[in-house]
């Protein structure tokens, strides 16, 4: 497939998937939507691509829904949001949290609206130091969608997830990592070269360990102790058998680094 409205390139088994309407802050109308919808499925299949990084192109990560997409004219009822949130944000959330593979979030500007909810739904979120997230739902009448109300408390915890959301205020970089809700800020010259840095360890590990480990943190909000360590045991059970474990054991007992294959 042709892109135009998305950038996707795979490298030493990184898959790098950045947004490129740089003009519109590389925000979502139905083309890009089902471009991403493409990309992320090769990322997903793909057994040359053992992790993924999103970031987007130009001056801003993500302003969320272009707006003018989706306009209704006065006379109309007004769109229906809904269905484009069925159709489009929800799989696309859906597709990135339940990947078995890491997903990467490279922030190199703002983050507003969808955007900061793709964001929080990846798995380890850098960001460039000029940076911002922005709630911005609450400005027009709307409620974080794509996974917000779910991702937000749960990075940041109810109170400064209220706040943010209630009142819309930018939220920096260094701010948002020094609240825990982004693992790393960086200097924006360096923001490519530590997601692939960190990528390319995340590819070079036991992809199967990783997955599990991926899984199981994103259910242990949902589940009793006693279930979620039913579930870790089961877990390591299958792990066991692997050949990645069994490749671990050898390389530790033979004094060498192990070479992972994700069988």
């Amino acid at each position: 497939m042709v892109f135009e409205t998305i950038i996707y390139q795979i490298d030493n088994g990184v898959g790098i998937l950045s947004l490129n309407r740089p003009t519109t802050l590389n925000s979502f109308n139905s083309q890009m939507h089902e471009e991403v919808k493409v990309a992320i499925k090769d990322a997903r299949t793909n057994v040359s691509v053992r992790c993924l990084i999103i970031t987007g192109e130009g001056r801003g990560f993500c302003a969320g829904q272009d707006l003018s997409d989706r306009a209704a004219r006065v006379s109309d009822d007004g769109p229906d949001l809904g269905d484009s949130i069925e159709k489009y944000y929800n799989p696309l959330i859906r597709a990135i949290m339940n990947m078995e593979k890491p997903v990467i979030c490279a922030v190199n500007g703002v983050a507003a609206g969808a955007g900061a909810s793709i964001a929080l739904a990846c798995d380890i979120v850098v960001a460039a130091r000029s940076a911002k997230f922005v709630q911005v739902f609450s400005k027009i009448g709307l409620v974080p969608d794509s996974g917000g109300t779910f991702n937000l408390p749960r990075a940041l915890g109810l109170p400064r997830a209220k706040a943010l959301a209630l009142l819309g205020d930018k939220l920096s970089a260094e701010q948002a990592q020094q609240w825990g809700m982004i693992w790393q800020c960086v200097d924006d010259d360096v923001l490519m070269e530590e997601a692939i840095s960190i990528a390319k360890r995340l590819a070079c590990a036991p992809s199967q360990g990783l997955a599990m480990t991926k899984k199981l943190l994103n259910e242990s909000f949902s589940n009793s102790l006693e279930q979620q360590i039913e579930l870790e045991k089961e877990a390591m059970r299958w792990l066991g058998k692997t050949d990645d474990y069994q490749e671990s054991v050898s390389a530790f007992m033979e004094k060498r680094q192990p070479n992972f294959t994700g069988k």
